[in-house]
């Protein structure tokens, strides 16, 4: 239920209806785990994030819209830092939009146990998207809204 609120609030940030967002019409998200490697670092890709957020004790994490090195596509991630020894669990959420098309699609990551002292990164889908239309996306984790990335 607190999801269906969090993306309803989002929702009304962005003046959009509650039924555009429904957590029914968000496609399946992927984890990838990166260990103690910085995602944004080891990536060849143009990665525009918001700050970090708390999620939990010693658990940050962070929207983040990512445009290929090529320019011609964009995804957005939600970036997981778990700094405990031990594993956390958590959900997120993932939306991309272009200045140009709008909404371009929705994400959800299932829960998943991020590994203690790593990141982990849910990624929604990437979307062919000229280099001339600037992308960003917003998202939460574990019900908290990460706020809205910069634009690549």
């Amino acid at each position: 239920m607190r999801a269906k609120r969090t993306i309803a609030v989002i929702a009304a940030f962005l003046g959009l209806t509650a039924m555009a967002v429904s957590p029914a019409s968000a496609a399946a998200g992927s984890w990838k785990a990166y260990g103690n490697t910085n995602p944004i670092t080891s990536s060849p890709h143009t990665w525009a994030c918001a700050g970090s957020k708390t999620i939990g004790t010693d658990v940050l994490a962070q929207v983040c819209a990512i445009r290929s090195s090529s320019g011609g596509s964009a995804q957005g991630a939600v970036i997981v830092r778990n700094n405990r020894p031990g594993l956390f669990s958590t959900t997120a959420m993932v939306d991309l939009w272009t200045q140009g098309r709008g909404q371009l699609g929705i994400w959800e990551c299932p829960s998943s146990g991020v590994a203690g002292n790593s990141w982990s990164v849910c990624f929604g889908r990437s979307q062919s998207v000229p280099s001339s239309d600037l992308a960003n996306s917003f998202g939460s984790a574990r019900d908290v809204y990460l706020g809205v990335s910069g634009l690549v």
